[in-house]
């Protein structure tokens, strides 16, 4: 995905806050590596000089999930909240390695093919929005067809090896917040559930007919979670929840 995957949490979440998205270098002229989850949180933090942007709450969406940890570590003075949507802190297993560098070798060398496309429409958006929202679905099949293969292949490789990052969990003292689809077939749900017995403030909210792209497959219940923990954060009022939307 590239940024307007967070077009919908932005014009809605800007009456009250100050929102930004940006694209990852996958979707620039500079997406060439290779490189890793730190160098990317090294460009946002960059970003953020550029800004004059002392602090944020950071949300980021299964692989912006990955560098966004890595954030938090590298970085805690510059967070005050953060959101993994679709995302885990666990590492990938070693089966899961091995086809993801399968995949990106074959797009590396053949661009992003019909058939990986149709791989693509499965494991990102749940089976109720290929069903119901196929124009959906379509226009970012559309889109994923104008990345370079190179691009794709580099940032897959960013993330494919990483580590677990559980065990720093604990470091991380700010509100965290869990979205997740409950019909991702790339992270299952249960999958996410560790992560909330290591943080000290940590909520999981579930959303109902969603994928792995659930801020574009449902995006009212993501806002809404994302608004209630913006408010907490705000107000310091962090309970520890788990919700079903």
């Amino acid at each position: 995905m590239d940024r307007t995957l967070f077009t919908p949490q932005l014009s809605t979440l800007s009456d009250t806050y100050r929102t930004i998205a940006y694209d990852l270098r996958a979707r620039t002229d500079r997406y060439e590596g290779p490189y890793n989850l730190s160098a990317l949180a090294d460009d946002l933090a960059a970003l953020l000089d550029t800004l004059n942007v002392e602090s944020i709450v950071l949300a980021g969406v299964s692989t912006g999930g990955f560098m966004a940890l890595d954030f938090v570590n590298r970085y805690p003075e510059r967070v005050r909240g953060i959101i993994l949507i679709n995302s885990m802190a666990a590492s990938h297993t070693e089966t899961e390695r091995n086809e993801y560098s399968n995949l990106a070798a074959q797009v590396r060398k053949n661009g992003p093919t019909d058939q990986l496309l149709d791989i693509g429409r499965v494991r990102m958006f749940g089976e109720t929005t290929r069903e119901t929202n196929p124009v959906l679905v379509e226009h970012w099949v559309n889109r994923w067809r104008t990345y370079p293969g190179e691009a794709i292949y580099y940032e897959m490789q960013s993330w494919i090896g990483r580590e677990d990052f559980t065990d720093k969990l604990s470091n991380i003292t700010v509100p965290f917040l869990s979205i997740h689809g409950t019909e991702d077939t790339v992270l299952a749900p249960e999958r996410t559930e560790s992560m909330l017995t290591q943080v000290p403030y940590g909520d999981q909210v579930l959303i109902e007919d969603a994928g792995h792209s659930a801020p574009i497959e449902r995006p009212d219940p993501v806002n809404h979670a994302i608004r209630e923990f913006l408010s907490d954060v705000s107000t310091c009022q962090i309970q520890s929840q788990f919700s079903v939307w």
